[in-house]
């Protein structure tokens, strides 16, 4: 019996009771690059995710007043299971999600090491003493704020549902979590499996994987006081509404335009090569990916030329059976996207300088150059292994260039006078800066989080960002005797 055994899960959904039957039934799980059914995953409803709230939120008064020592613990044996497992969790990865083992690999690393920060977390000061004119004692504490909803896509499945579920639970709350459907496994049976084997009390924690109307159930639930969503930009504003209208604390990360800015003095080479990386990691399924390179137009010719030459030697094909530098895009609709935004775009006027085909799922990886500030693949976030470049002739043009979109998630600036670059940063609205570093980037001691269109800011990572996320300040006071009054 494996740790991920179909048997224990299949068609099922977890929570108060183990692994059961869901209400809404199941859904076959889809290899995106062969398209095969690998599995059946339960689906939640609406009716699922009422029930589930109300039983984490008679769970969560207990585990709250549990010793930070046991939570810790909890914790701690769930990052090492995160280790023990990992093979058996790339490999879904890999299949499900369409990661290649390098990028599996990461998601593994990170998930332990979320479980470990979020140990470390349990007992951190939780509070202050406050100054006050009164003779008594005046302190602001942090408390739970009782049950978190997580609502996490497909892209990065593991790292986006961890990165709550842990350091919420670390703090002594209850999980209600969504999943994406098509990643119901790798990013979600995963994570109840590690912890329901490393001692977890029953009802904290709910695997709730379905669709949009479950999510809105999530958000809806009376019981979940705050709501940490990872999507789409589209998705976080109809989120961030029905979450205003329940008067719910909501934390939303999404999408992305990032800016990759290639100054004059920067190592063509390796500015390349981070570009590359930056544009393709993951299909370019990432929000983070650098969406648009602004290159000195001193170089630009020569950086498009090796980008594009580097596009067409990159292998993509199935990264479970091959070795490859791109998987498949998730499914199709999200393929015919990619490739409507491309076509659009040189018909636009962009030049087409490598890529603009696939075969199934399966998309090259694609350079876009010349007068293309308009065109959609530029202006859009694509979501696909698409790499638009376009130059500048001033470091005051690539900042009106980086500035000129409504996202604000991560920027990359390549040069030689680090300075120079920290320069250009601080006239940029953007919640990550990575100066001689492209775009894609996360660790589970930082804050992440974008502005603008990208999110609410820094919601996840690092203590005081994970404190904020998922408690609520509590002002006390004490004193010896009953205050007397002239009533």
């Amino acid at each position: 019996m494996t740790f991920l055994d179909p048997t224990v899960w299949a068609g099922r959904i977890y929570g108060h009771g183990g692994w059961t039957v869901s209400l809404a039934g199941d859904a076959a799980i889809i290899e995106p690059a062969t398209g095969a059914e690998i599995g059946r995953a339960g689906i939640a409803g609406p009716r699922d995710v009422q029930v589930a709230a109300k039983r984490a939120w008679h769970a969560q008064r207990a585990w709250a007043a549990t010793s930070f020592e046991e939570r810790a613990a909890v914790l701690r044996r769930a990052g090492a299971l995160f280790e023990e497992h990992a093979a058996e969790i790339q490999g879904w990865l890999v299949r499900e999600s369409g990661s290649i083992p390098g990028k599996a690999a990461f998601e593994t690393h990170v998930a332990a090491q979320e479980c470990y920060e979020a140990a470390a977390l349990a007992s951190q000061p939780q509070g202050e003493i406050l100054p006050t004119a009164k003779k008594r004692m005046s302190l602001a504490r942090r408390r739970p704020v009782g049950v978190v909803g997580v609502i996490a896509p497909f892209n990065a499945p593991l790292i986006l549902g961890i990165r709550s579920v842990a350091p919420a639970l670390a703090l002594g709350n209850a999980v209600v979590f969504k999943p994406d459907p098509r990643t119901a496994v790798c990013g979600g049976v995963s994570i109840a499996r590690v912890f329901e084997e490393a001692g977890l009390p029953e009802g904290l924690l709910h695997l709730l994987p379905g669709d949009a109307v479950a999510g809105a159930a999530v958000v809806a639930a009376s019981q979940v006081r705050v709501v940490s969503f990872t999507g789409s930009t589209a998705a976080g504003r109809k989120v961030g509404e029905l979450a205003a209208r329940h008067l719910k604390r909501v934390h939303l990360e999404l999408g992305g335009n990032s800016a990759l800015i290639v100054l004059d003095d920067a190592d063509l080479d390796l500015a390349v090569s981070a570009g590359a990386w930056g544009s393709f990691f993951h299909q370019g399924q990432i929000c983070m990916t650098a969406g648009r390179h602004l290159v000195h137009a001193s170089i630009a010719a020569e950086y498009v030329e090796r980008l594009a030459a580097k596009a067409d030697a990159m292998p993509v094909g199935n990264p479970a059976t091959e070795q490859v530098a791109l998987g498949p895009l998730i499914d199709a609709r999200q393929r015919d996207k990619v490739h409507g935004l491309v076509t659009a775009s040189v018909a636009a006027g962009a030049t087409l300088a490598a890529g603009g085909a696939y075969e199934e799922l399966f998309y090259r990886p694609t350079v876009l150059s010349g007068s293309m500030a308009d065109v959609p693949a530029y202006a859009e976030e694509v979501f696909g292994p698409v790499a638009p470049v376009l130059s500048f002739d001033s470091p005051d043009q690539a900042v009106d260039m980086a500035c000129d979109s409504e996202y604000g998630l991560s920027l990359g600036i390549l040069t030689r006078d680090v300075m120079r670059g920290l320069d250009l940063a601080d006239r940029i609205p953007t919640g990550i800066v990575h100066i001689n570093d492209q775009t894609v980037d996360d660790e589970a001691v930082a804050p992440f989080g974008g502005v603008r269109a990208s999110g609410t800011g820094s919601r996840f990572g690092g203590t005081s960002a994970n404190l904020a996320a998922f408690t609520e300040t509590q002002w006390v006071t004490m004193q010896g005797d009953i205050a007397p009054y002239p009533f």
